[in-house]
């Protein structure tokens, strides 16, 4: 028996050739061949091939990368027998940070240094550590759609080179240190930061863009997965990826802090509403093309702030959640400055006079009393709000989707004058938060939806320069406009409503945009071709940041709503690809994912619940071990 087990033990520790790839020793080198045993531990094993090589430079961002396992092996002090490691095995010695070429939301590309062997979510972090951009829990990285290009077409791309590997200080200015190098340097934070001059027409009608659900869809199938690293999905060095705000909740923007992400998220905001991936009215795109014009001629004229330093300034963020909240001033009058119960008593009022609305079951209209009907409706949280306004036209309705045990009931709510509506509309908001008329932000919704309604009025009394050269019309809206009018006829109305903004500051100007942007129907919903459990047919369903939403796929009317709240648990079958989410009521959904792997759909869904998750205290620390235990399912690290 002794004998057996020294014979054993001596088995077990002999040596054999292990062979590895160094990249230091360029492409054509054949792999080197070391000597080891199966306790040699992982550090072991890089010491013995570094000393092989004689190359003497720094090899701290080394690491071994295992090919038929796309495996990283970070942990040092596990042994080869631990990782289950053979003489067949395919190792490499290759860098953990290589060069990586991001698109910026603004249209523009750096080269940088970015970490291919820990997970994208802590790439992520490092990115945007670099790019000084608060909150990176909020952004991700895609891949580019593959479009073909003619030869002529192809032009190259001036690029800058940023190692994430160094300390990346910050200045009393706020501008990172490694901004502060050159001249060229400082030039490159200024266009992460100032927006950028409005795209060539020509640019924009290039650009691909979503005409159906099922391209929406396809584009949030290249979402890379969070929990694994680059080189795991496959992503090589010099590859180019995308980096976008993928989830639409942004917590604690405050311009003081965030210049560089402010202007990032307009860019995306901009391009969202340019290439028509989110509907607006005819009015909304000229009031967003002319804050877009504003926004240029400000950004060439008005110095730039440089961004502070949360570290440094313990000042109150001016905004949460990109919500302008609007305080009442002096100067407001007495009517407007009412208590809550007071509110009450307004809104008891409105339901009961002249406003009438339809109820649309499948294809039957009902007219039904606007009392007691709808103070059922303001008690209603699942119900959806949604704007049908024009101003010119005098038209103030709001749409409505309640949810019900068939689907979704639509409800349109018809008003007669701009006060009527904005006092529904925020009771109509207030409700479907969960919120009583009696909840202290009624003044300031409505203030904030007359401001919304006062910028679409036209001026025409307003001295206008009505042949102004410089606005480059089809820069400033999307295609179908081009198509639709002429350049002459879009000038007069863009300047039209570049009146009623042509006095905001910059930042303003900003903000402003991106909460008209917010106020869109279709803003912030992520759309996936689905087949749910028992349907013969393929779905779309629809995420954002507090519900699910169920979509017919051939003509695009909500089918159903779930709240997150009501969520009770959810969960993966990895092995056929299945998601099942229980809510409250006992209503049970299961689907299978037809466009995108159901691992995106459920980082989605958990990436949303982490971010609600967060206060305004933990903002300085990020609670990665959440995230991944929300998001990261089977492969959480």
């Amino acid at each position: 028996v002794m004998m057996s087990a020294i014979f054993s033990l001596s088995v077990s520790m002999a040596a054999w050739d292990l062979s590895v790839t160094v990249e230091e020793l360029g492409p054509e080198a054949p792999p080197l061949k070391v000597s080891v045993t199966s306790d040699l531990h992982i550090g072991g094993v890089i010491l013995k091939i570094v000393e092989k090589t004689q190359i003497k430079k720094d090899w701290s961002d080394h690491a071994l990368w295992w090919e038929q396992k796309q495996q990283w092996l970070l942990r040092p002090s596990w042994t080869l027998e631990k990782y289950e490691i053979h003489a067949d095995a395919r190792l490499s010695l290759t860098r953990q940070h290589k060069p990586l070429r991001l698109g910026l939301p603004n249209g523009t590309t750096l080269r940088l240094q970015a970490c291919f062997s820990r997970p994208v979510f802590q790439t992520v972090m490092g990115v945007c550590h670099l790019l000084n951009l608060r909150h990176p829990e909020e952004l991700s990285l895609l891949r580019p759609m593959e479009v073909k290009k003619k030869k002529k077409d192809k032009e190259a791309e001036e690029e800058v080179v940023y190692d994430l590997t160094g300390p990346a200080h910050t200045l009393s200015n706020g501008m990172p240190m490694h901004f502060a190098d050159s001249l060229q340097t400082e030039a490159v934070y200024k266009m992460l930061s100032v927006s950028l001059p409005a795209p060539a027409p020509e640019t924009i009608t290039k650009m691909p863009r979503p005409t159906s659900l099922m391209d929406k869809a396809q584009v949030h199938s290249r979402w890379l997965d969070s929990s694994r690293s680059l080189l795991q999905q496959g992503v090589q060095e010099h590859d180019r990826l995308l980096l976008r705000f993928k989830y639409y909740c942004f917590h604690d923007l405050d311009p003081k802090y965030d210049a560089v992400r402010l202007t990032q998220l307009y860019e995306q905001a901009r391009w969202a509403i340019l290439l028509e991936d989110v509907d607006c009215t005819e009015e909304e795109m000229m009031l967003f093309a002319a804050l877009q014009y504003h926004i240029g001629k400000v950004s060439l004229s008005e110095p730039q702030p440089m961004t502070s330093c949360p570290a440094m300034d313990d000042l109150d963020s001016a905004l949460q959640c990109l919500e302008v909240k609007m305080e009442a001033e002096e100067s407001i009058t007495a009517d407007m400055l009412v208590s809550p119960s007071e509110s009450v008593k307004a809104i008891r009022t409105l339901l009961t006079c002249k406003p009438i609305f339809h109820l649309r079951i499948g294809s039957n209209e009902v007219r039904v009393k606007v009392k007691g009907l709808v103070k059922t409706l303001l008690c209603s949280p699942g119900c959806e709000v949604a704007p049908d306004v024009s101003v010119a036209g005098q038209k103030f309705c709001i749409r409505l989707l309640i949810p019900g045990a068939e689907g979704m009931n639509e409800v349109y709510l018809r008003c007669e004058n701009e006060l009527q509506y904005s006092r529904w509309m925020a009771a109509c908001r207030l409700a479907s938060k969960g919120k009583t008329l009696a909840d202290s932000s009624f003044s300031s919704e409505v203030q904030n939806i007359q401001s919304f309604l006062a910028m679409q009025r036209t001026n025409p009394g307003a001295n206008t320069a009505q042949t102004d050269d410089s606005i480059n019309t089809y820069s400033l809206v999307s295609p179908r406009y081009h198509k639709k009018y002429k350049a002459k006829q879009l000038t007069p109305r863009i300047l039209e409503a570049y009146q009623n903004v042509a006095q905001l500051p910059l930042t303003d100007a900003l903000l402003r945009f991106l909460q008209i942007w917010q106020g869109l129907p279709d803003f912030g919903v992520s759309y996936f071709v689905v087949r749910f459990k028992g349907g013969r047919k393929d779905e779309v369903l629809g995420v954002t940041n507090n519900r699910l939403i169920r979509i017919d796929l051939s003509i695009g009317d909500v089918v159903k709503t779930w709240r997150y709240n009501t969520m009770r648990q959810w969960n993966v079958n990895w092995d056929i690809q299945q998601m099942a989410i229980e809510f409250n009521g006992n209503v049970n959904i299961a689907f299978s994912c037809v466009t995108a792997t159901c691992k995106i759909v459920h980082e989605y869904i958990g990436g949303y619940i982490f971010m609600a998750t967060r206060t305004k205290e933990q903002a300085v620390v990020l609670n990665q071990e959440l995230f991944f235990k929300l998001t990261g399912g089977h492969e959480a690290i």
